[in-house]
């Protein structure tokens, strides 16, 4: 399984919507067959392992780290072919949340006489795709939002410039954790101050991401970068009716009570594009209020090697902390050096510490 999972990591950026999922075929202890899920459309990590296989998959235990499909989607079932291979044994590291399967595959491969087994190293199967169980179980995105600053909390200088706070080596960082994601989230406020493209660039891979644009106030106009070029795809979210359509999709949601796009009922609607993991970058107004409001799973900061001073933009703006007592608690995840920066990952605490 510990391979298998291994396999899953290499479709890390390419399986999305599908999850990541790996494959090993082995004959006692020898393995005879692995592969992992291709880009969406292709074939999944089980036939990739089959092929690899042949006909040493009969009689074989094969290792899995989610519970095979039994729904025809983009590809036939997955269990079919496994039992038309003949296996004896399937184990899961996990049953599938998309309630096309839930069991179903599982029930299948029973019937046919293999031997089923559910739950090995479940839980570093689920780290593997939090977006993808999310969007089942908690009908909304894993949320993972980057922000970067000084080592005094600044997230530009006194001038209001930012360009480059972070060592090339923390944004190239940056641009990997953005190629995990389905879409990426900002606010108008950085597309207009900033006309990010927000694409993925680097030099073993490139990819263009849905941009989803929080804008109130229907203000994006038709020349920023995320606009341009035949593969661009933007979502505005505003609450109001643009008067010219710029975006791809526009979502229109009810005002909240401070006459704004309301975040969670915009986490829910984006269960519509079939989003699993959110990335967001976008200024410390919109990532303080996905902060407040709950919102964000997980937390990456860069803090670059430099001082800015108390002129400076905070990194984070927090509506409605105003008591020590209101403070956010995290819980450190991971901490290294990239380049000559610091990058920490936090989770958020459910509640104080």
């Amino acid at each position: 399984m510990a391979g298998a999972l291994r396999e899953a990591r290499k479709g890390l950026w390419t399986t999305d919507p599908n999850p990541a999922v790996g494959c090993v075929i082995a004959q006692h202890d020898e393995q005879v067959g692995a592969g992992f899920t291709q880009a969406p459309g292709q074939p999944h990590a089980e036939i990739m392992a089959l092929r690899a296989a042949g006909d040493r998959a009969r009689g074989a235990t094969v290792y899995t780290t989610l519970e095979p499909c039994s729904h025809f989607g983009r590809t036939p079932p997955c269990v079919d072919a496994l039992i038309e291979a003949g296996v004896a044994r399937v184990v899961s590291a996990m049953a599938d949340p998309n309630p096309l399967v839930d069991g179903q595959g599982h029930d299948r491969l029973a019937d046919a006489g293999i031997q089923v087994e559910q739950g090995l190293m479940e839980a570093q199967a689920r780290a593997l795709n939090p977006g993808f169980i999310s969007r089942f179980e908690r009908k909304r995105p894993w949320v993972r939002a980057k922000i970067a600053g000084s080592v005094d909390g600044r997230s530009s200088g006194p001038d209001g410039q930012s360009q480059w706070i972070t060592s090339r080596a923390a944004r190239q960082d940056g641009h990997r954790w953005r190629a995990q994601a389905s879409a990426i989230l900002t606010g108008i406020g950085t597309v207009m101050a900033d006309n990010p493209a927000l694409d993925v660039r680097l030099d073993e891979f490139s990819r263009r991401l849905p941009v989803v644009v929080v804008d109130s106030h229907a203000r994006l106009p038709a020349d920023r970068k995320i606009l341009q070029g035949k593969d661009a795809r933007v979502i505005q979210a505003t609450t109001g009716t643009p008067a010219d359509k710029h975006a791809t999709d526009v979502l229109e949601l009810s005002a909240g009570p401070d006459g704004r796009v309301p975040l969670a009922d915009l986490m829910h609607r984006l269960l519509e594009f079939d989003i699993n993991t959110l990335h967001v970058e976008a200024g410390p107004t919109l990532t303080g209020a996905l902060l407040m409001d709950g919102l964000v799973d997980e937390l990456i900061v860069y803090q670059a090697a430099s001082l800015m001073g108390e002129r400076g933009q905070a990194l984070v703006c927090l509506p409605g902390m105003e008591k020590f007592s209101q403070r956010l608690h995290l819980e450190p995840l991971d901490q290294r050096r990239v380049g000559s920066d610091l990058r920490w990952i936090y989770r958020l605490k459910p509640t104080a510490a």
